[in-house]
C-alpha cells in the first residue's frame, strides 16, 4: 500500500475535497443555512419635502471570487460587504459614499474588483479590497453603466451603458481598447472560452454575437428574441425587456434574463428559442403591490437569474421573495432555419423555495461549492439539507434486508 501523500514540510496532505453532483433531490433540499439581517443599512428617516423612500434598501448585486471562497455584495446604502462562503462569516464592510457602488465583479485576484458608479460620474473603478484603495479609473461612458462582465480567461472586461455603447477594457490600461456603438442600451456577456461575447440590444430584441478577436467586424450571428406565446396573453404582445445574458458552461446555450414574468434559453449556435422559464414574478416593479407600467423597463432586474456551474439547472429570484429552480437538462434540439413563430418549450419550476421577505433580486450559485447566495433586503446562504428524511432511511433499511 503506498504511503499517504505528504506536503513539502512533511505533514500528511489533506484529502481532496469531496465533490457532490447536483441532482433534482439535492436541489429540492436547499435550505437557508445563514441569514444576515443587517446586510444593508436601514433606510434613514425621510426629511420634510424630500421624495418618500420606496421601502427598505436592497442589495443590488453579488459576485463570487474564482475559487468560490468569498462573496461580495453591493447595496443601496453605498457599501461593499465581504463574506466568507466557507465559514459563513462577515469579513469586512467598505464604503463608497462619494461614488456609490453597483455591479461589482471580482477580477481573477480575490482581493480586487471592478465596479460601476451610481453618483458623481459614470466611471468604472478598479478597487482593492485589501487596503480599500482605488487602483485605476476607467473613464469614457457618458451614461450609467448597466452591464459589466470580466473575461473568464484574462484581465479584459467589458461594459454596457445607457449611452448606447459597449466598451472593451483591460485592467492594465485606463483607456478603452474597443468601442461598439449600438441603437439602444446594451447588456453584455462572455462565453466560457472568453473568445466570444454577446451583446443584447433592447427595443430591437436582438442579441449580437461577436468574435473577441474581430469585434470591429460585423457580428457573426444575430439572434432575434421573439416569443410567439406572448401574443396569446395580449395583442399587441408586451415587449420583452432583457436585463442579463449568460452562456452555459458548454457554450451551447444563452440564458436571457428578463424583467417580466419569464426568462428564456436560446441555442447559441443558430439562435433557436428553446425554452421559456415560467413560475416566478418578474422584478420590473420594486414592490409586489406596485402597479405594472405600460412600457416594460429594467426595474430591479438584472442579477436575479443564473446557471448552476454544470448548467443543468437555472436558479432565479422573484418579486414575491421565492427562489425558483428549473431543471434544464432536457432542452429540445432544433436545427436549420430559425422559425420565429415556433413556440418554445414552457418549463415550470422543479421546485420553489420560500425565500426572503420582499424581492429576492440577486440569486447566484457558487462556482465551486454546493450553495446558493440570495439577496434583497437581507442576505441568505443556502445549503443542501444533508439530514436524511424518514422515507429515505426506511428505503435504506429495506434494501439491507
Amino acid at each position: 500500500m503506498p504511503p499517504p501523500p505528504t506536503t513539502s514540510n512533511g505533514n500528511a496532505a489533506a484529502p481532496p475535497p469531496a465533490t457532490i453532483p447536483l441532482s433534482n433531490t439535492l436541489m429540492t433540499k436547499l435550505k437557508p443555512a445563514k441569514i444576515f439581517k443587517g446586510a444593508v443599512e436601514s433606510t434613514p428617516p425621510s426629511t420634510p419635502g424630500a421624495r418618500p423612500h420606496q421601502g427598505p434598501r436592497h442589495i443590488t448585486a453579488i459576485t463570487f471570487d474564482d475559487r468560490g471562497d468569498q462573496v461580495l455584495t453591493a447595496a443601496e446604502d453605498e457599501t461593499f460587504r465581504l463574506y466568507s462562503c466557507k465559514t459563513g462569516k462577515h469579513l469586512k464592510t467598505l464604503y463608497s459614499k462619494k461614488y456609490g457602488v453597483d455591479l461589482p465583479r471580482f477580477t481573477h485576484r480575490h482581493t480586487t474588483v471592478v465596479h460601476a458608479s451610481t453618483k458623481e460620474d459614470d466611471t468604472i473603478r478598479y478597487h482593492s479590497l485589501h487596503d480599500n484603495k482605488y487602483l485605476q479609473y476607467f473613464k469614457g461612458h457618458s451614461g450609467r453603466v448597466v452591464s459589466l462582465e470580466v473575461s473568464p480567461i484574462d484581465d479584459g472586461f467589458m461594459s454596457g451603458s445607457v449611452d448606447k455603447t459597449v466598451r472593451l477594457w483591460d485592467l492594465r490600461a485606463p483607456t478603452c481598447r474597443g468601442l461598439l456603438n449600438l441603437p439602444a442600451s446594451p447588456i453584455v456577456a462572455y462565453d466560457s472560452s472568453g473568445l466570444v461575447f454577446a451583446v443584447g440590444v433592447n427595443h430591437y430584441s436582438r442579441i449580437l454575437l461577436y468574435d473577441q478577436a474581430n469585434y470591429d467586424k460585423d457580428p457573426f450571428l444575430t439572434i432575434t428574441l421573439e416569443d410567439p406565446t406572448l401574443a396569446l396573453v395580449s395583442y399587441p404582445p408586451r415587449p420583452i425587456y432583457m436585463t442579463s445574458l449568460s452562456f452555459s458552461s458548454n457554450a451551447k446555450y444563452i440564458l436571457v434574463g428578463c424583467s417580466g414574468d419569464a426568462h428564456y434559453i436560446l441555442d447559441a449556435f443558430e439562435g433557436h428559442l428553446l425554452a421559456k422559464l415560467e413560475g416566478h414574478v418578474g422584478l420590473e416593479r420594486r414592490r409586489i403591490d406596485a402597479p405594472q407600467t405600460i412600457d416594460p423597463s429594467k426595474g430591479n432586474s438584472g442579477e436575479e437569474v443564473s446557471w448552476t456551474p454544470d448548467s443543468k439547472y437555472v436558479v432565479s429570484g422573484s418579486l414575491n421573495g421565492k427562489i425558483i429552480i428549473w431543471d434544464v437538462q432536457n432542452l429540445p434540439v432544433r436545427s436549420g432555419v430559425v422559425d420565429l413563430k415556433a413556440h418554445p418549450t414552457r418549463l415550470q419550476p422543479l421546485t420553489t423555495l420560500d425565500g426572503h421577505p420582499g424581492p429576492s433580486r440577486c440569486v447566484r450559485f457558487n462556482p465551486r461549492l454546493a450553495m446558493i447566495v440570495s439577496a434583497g433586503a437581507e442576505l441568505a446562504f443556502w445549503l443542501p439539507d444533508q439530514s436524511a428524511d424518514n422515507e429515505e432511511i426506511a428505503k435504506e433499511l429495506l434494501r439491507k434486508k
